[in-house]
């Protein structure tokens, strides 16, 4: 495993207070660019002589996306960082556990009760209730199947998500084809990724959700850390192996099933953003779960907005782009660095 500097207080502020920088510029640059060019800061300070038109659709519509965009990138960033810390590899991905299925085969089930396209606040709501319905059932589901003996363990639980998303992708099929072509183009674009509008209170009570889990992640820095050694290395030092596991076992997947609720299915962000900054940084877990956060939020801002802009007026799913940027860039990565970084 690769040692790299300590994780020092400072160095810590520093990446964070960075990262964060180029966050907010990005996000400036993202909500004053689309299929009109509005400024941000004329929208905000009612500056420039913007009509209300415009200021409309840059405040209802754009800056609500970029912000949807940069919580669902760190979440997911730091959901990759936390299975990989739970599984000890650096290939692991936010969805590889099976939790994405039950919230995708919820999510569908939502869109042809007509909850997706519903008004009112049922309407609204209806989709990322029921996806996060599914992924809630498929946690607990996945847990128990994955407990042996009173414990939790890695490869039974990587097992059980593998069959589980094997499960759900067949029934996911299944219910496609009985769908009806307008809610089949819904279904499909679901399932490739799209970051909605949210509004004001939505997008609040989410942030909430996120951040909690977040920081109770981050209070694990210590304990992933540790896992790195190996299970015994770990216990020799006082860490609860199997409830360190369970906690972040259900705080990833907490922090994925929200994703998946709201957005579908978007990958790579929590697949490629930890490596990248796993290979400049370093393992300590201190730096890299807040880094990955501001990272992750980043990359996810400036893929929705090559997917508002790159086949404008018409508008790609960004799990598209996610993964034409991702997939490629990983492998080569992967080709060029493997076994030097990151986990042993």
């Amino acid at each position: 495993m690769r040692v790299g500097r300590p994780a020092t207080l400072p160095r810590v502020l520093a990446w964070t207070v960075g990262l964060a920088a180029v966050l907010a510029a990005c996000m400036l640059v993202a909500a004053s660019v689309g299929a009109g060019r509005v400024s941000v800061l004329d929208g905000l300070w009612g500056g420039g002589g913007l009509a209300e038109a415009d200021r409309r659709i840059l405040l209802d519509l754009r800056v609500p996306r970029v912000l949807m965009a940069a919580l669902l990138g760190g979440a997911l960033a730091v959901a990759g960082v936390a299975f990989q810390a739970l599984l000890r590899n650096p290939l692991a991905d936010p969805y590889v556990l099976g939790v994405s299925g039950g919230a995708s085969i919820g999510g569908m089930l939502a869109l042809l009760l007509g909850f997706g396209a519903g008004q009112g606040a049922l309407g609204r709501l209806g989709l990322p209730a029921l996806a996060f319905a599914g992924a809630l059932g498929a946690l607990v589901l996945i847990e128990w199947v994955a407990t042996v003996d009173g414990k939790l363990t890695v490869y039974t639980v990587l097992l059980t998500g593998a069959i589980f998303n094997a499960f759900s992708a067949a029934l996911i099929y299944f219910i496609q084809s009985l769908a009806s072509l307008e809610e089949l183009h819904a279904i499909v674009f679901y399932l490739m990724g799209q970051i909605p509008a949210p509004a004001p209170t939505d997008l609040v009570v989410l942030t909430g959700a996120v951040v909690l889990v977040v920081v109770a992640l981050a209070a694990m820095a210590r304990d992933f850390n540790a896992l790195s050694l190996g299970e015994e290395g770990a216990m020799q030092i006082g860490v609860d192996v199997d409830r360190t596991r369970r906690r972040t076992f259900w705080l990833g997947s907490l922090l994925t099933g929200l994703a998946v609720s709201v957005a579908g299915l978007i990958g790579f962000v929590g697949l490629v953003v930890p490596h990248i900054l796993r290979i400049l940084l370093g393992p300590d877990h201190r730096l890299l779960l807040p880094s990955s956060f501001f990272a992750g939020a980043t990359f996810l801002v400036l893929a929705d907005l090559v997917a508002r802009i790159a086949a404008a007026p018409a508008e790609l799913p960004v799990g598209v782009v996610t993964a034409m940027i991702g997939g490629p860039f990983f492998l080569f990565l992967l080709r060029r660095g493997r076994g030097r970084y990151g986990f042993s």
